[in-house]
């Protein structure tokens, strides 16, 4: 199943474009941090709303909605979807107040926000947690999504001398661990084995080469190129997928009369496979809607935290952060979706499971039969195309968590810790910059050891997100509330860590909604807890900080020490969170409208007409438009006649307008 000539010369020219973008900003990247990790804060909205959404296009992620989908249906894709909620908060309400923070790292900002001794602290447990563990735990599920497209195409036993590939072979056949979807059975093992390390370790190179030279500019600039190729070849799938079946009516048909009278993989019949609303879906308990309703707001990232702030933090202005917040959202939520559930929903009839699979084995099934569609029925070009737009997906995702990571290591550890605490000493932006180059490479070998014990990317991620479910809370607090502490954030970490193993050995999988909730409710409960009983932050480093950050919120004692009205901070905080949720549920409705017409989709138990329906969605999401227009367009039209009322941010009255 190999590559033709014009696949593998698409291939050489992603390569050419990244290694060229790598030296074209290597130069301004080595002169100090914030130009190698912030590209100089210097990004329009757009371009860091499409690096965001490149970065979450990962090569993992159409294989993990593909396995969703063919078990669960299209609701269960709300598991991801429901974090548009987390992308909007971070850039309606937060990123601003992290833009005015001026830091390079999340982790820095704990020394802005709280008082010492606990700050420091927690700066390090940030570092070492989020910046090492957790990001090398999510480079070492792409890496493993890696294997699983490249293994079909990759041969590199037939394109390699033997006198090359030998050695190569014995020395995995030393390391005893298999790197395949291959039983450990079969006599392919080691060969697929050798030919998965080496697809990885040419991605690899290619991607740490471009990423340590030019930084984040490196990065944005490949990540446009990757996600533009990735949704052309995503689309071009999808279409060919569609005419294989007969078009979106022979995909509906076929699939009705293929799970008509008997249930579908895991049991899940054709009115539960393609419903969008719950009351049709399969399977679906109360704790899972509370956990859909919630998880946006629980999970490590709720605030940004990570390469979402980066990103935010690069823009050029709070505008640029806000635009690209709704251009990141409308790409991961609604376009990209739409495309993977049309491949996903083709591929359950041109390439059905076997009847006898269930559990993991059919998880697993599902997942291989993204990358076994593009093999089998894609011809040669478009092929190419497909490999070269899940491997850009890949590269993308890589790079930006190096480029995140290594920020951790340099800035926080070496810097803080090691020369500023421990050394006495302030260190040059020149060996800043090449300890942050150095630290790529640390970060990509820890993934790589971890990707050896992992089976599945489903499993792993689900686990991911549980040990990551207790932070989320404190982290958004932390921004709207003056009263939480180091010592709060430092004891949800803490809980959350000791109550994740716990629950994963005494909750079956059955009920994970359940264990997320727990670790969510119990470590975010021990933290505001904590933050409450323990000394709060000094008051000259909260008002220095409100001061600097003007965070939306309670901050009163803060805001009348420094002559401030504690109710403009509320009411600030209030319009953009109405802003957030009428942004987010334009995104929804008009996703379940379009997909329900698309995919022929039942309308809810509760509302029996389905043709009022597909119309009723699209107009409801257009009608909330003008709630959240301002936002994002501050200069534009007025879009409906009570907006004439809103003054935009920054802007005095006109002499002689009485306040209503």
């Amino acid at each position: 199943m190999g590559l033709e000539t014009l696949d593998i010369c698409l291939l050489a020219a992603f390569v050419v474009y990244a290694v060229a973008a790598g030296l074209r900003s290597r130069r301004l990247a080595s002169q100090n941090l914030e130009e190698y990790f912030l590209a100089g804060r210097s990004l329009t909205g757009w371009r860091a709303g499409i690096s965001m959404a490149a970065t979450q296009f990962a090569a993992d992620t159409p294989l993990l909605c593909t396995g969703l989908l063919a078990v669960s249906g299209i609701f269960s894709l709300w598991w991801i979807w429901s974090y548009a909620l987390s992308f909007l908060l971070v850039g309606f309400v937060l990123a601003p107040a992290w833009r005015r923070a001026g830091v390079l790292t999340d982790a820095e900002l704990t020394e802005r926000r709280y008082s010492q001794p606990a700050a420091l602290l927690l700066r390090g447990v940030k570092a070492i947690y989020f910046g090492t563990i957790f990001n090398c735990t999510v480079l070492a599920i792409v890496l493993l999504a890696t294997t699983r497209i490249a293994e079909p195409f990759l041969v590199w036993h037939a394109w390699l001398a033997p006198d090359l590939y030998e050695p190569l072979l014995a020395a995995v056949r030393w390391l005893d661990t298999p790197l395949t979807t291959l039983p450990d059975t079969s006599p392919e093992v080691w060969m697929r084995s050798t030919d998965n390390l080496l697809s990885i370790g040419l991605i690899v190179l290619v991607t740490v080469f471009y990423s340590t030279t030019g930084g984040l500019r490196s990065v944005v600039a490949t990540d446009v190129l990757q996600f533009g190729v990735a949704m052309l070849a995503t689309a071009a799938y999808a279409g060919w997928v569609l005419a294989e079946v007969g078009g979106l009516d022979g995909l509906a048909a076929r699939l009705s009369a293929v799970y008509t009278g008997q249930a579908g993989p895991g049991g899940i019949r054709a009115s539960q496979l393609l419903a969008f609303t719950p009351s049709q879906a399969k399977d679906v308990s109360g704790a899972f809607l509370a956990l859909l309703a919630l998880q946006w707001l629980v999970q490590m990232n709720a605030d940004g935290t990570g390469y979402l702030a980066q990103r935010s933090m690069a823009c050029r202005s709070d505008l640029d952060a806000k635009r690209a917040s709704l251009v990141f959202t409308l790409a991961q939520v609604l376009v990209r979706s739409l495309l993977w559930i049309t491949i996903g929903l083709g591929l359950l009839v041109l390439l059905p499971p076997e009847p006898s699979l269930s559990g993991g084995a059919l998880v697993a099934d599902r997942e291989a039969s993204f990358v076994r569609g593009i093999a089998e029925l894609l011809p040669s070009g478009l092929k190419g195309l497909m490999l070269l737009g899940l491997l850009a997906a890949l590269a993308s995702t890589v790079d930006t968590h190096l480029n995140w990571g290594a920020s951790y290591w340099s800035n926080d550890i070496y810097r803080r810790l090691i020369c500023e605490r421990w050394l006495g000493r302030e260190p040059s932006q020149r060996s800043l910059v090449w300890v942050a180059r150095g630290a790529n490479i640390g970060l990509l070998a820890i993934a790589l050891l971890i990707m050896f014990h992992l089976s599945s990317i489903q499993t792993a991620w689900k686990i991911s997100l549980l040990f990551g479910a207790g932070m989320g809370v404190m982290l958004v607090l932390r921004w709207l509330w003056w009263r939480i502490t180091a010592v709060g954030e430092l004891t949800a970490i803490g809980v959350s860590c000791a109550l994740a193993p716990i629950l994963l050995l005494t909750v079956p999988d059955s009920h994970e909604a359940l264990r997320l909730l727990l670790v969510a409710g119990v470590s975010s409960g021990a933290g505001i807890w904590a933050s409450l009983r323990t000394a709060r932050a000094d008051d000259a480093q909260l008002q220095t900080f409100y001061r600097q950050v003007r965070p939306p919120g309670f901050w009163g004692p803060q805001q009348r020490a420094l002559g401030q009205a504690p109710q403009r901070g509320r009411r600030r905080l209030g319009r953009t969170l109405l802003a957030v949720v009428s942004a987010a549920l334009s995104v929804f409705l008009l996703l379940t409208g379009l997909g329900s017409w698309l995919f022929s989709s039942p309308a809810p138990r509760w509302f029996p007409w389905r043709s009022v329906w597909l119309v009723l969605l699209p107009v409801l999401s257009l009608g909330l438009v003008p709630v959240w227009w301002r936002q994002v367009c501050p200069h534009a039209p007025q879009l409906w006649p009570l907006s004439r009322r809103t003054r935009q941010p920054g802007r005095p009255r006109r002499a002689g307008t009485l306040r209503r």
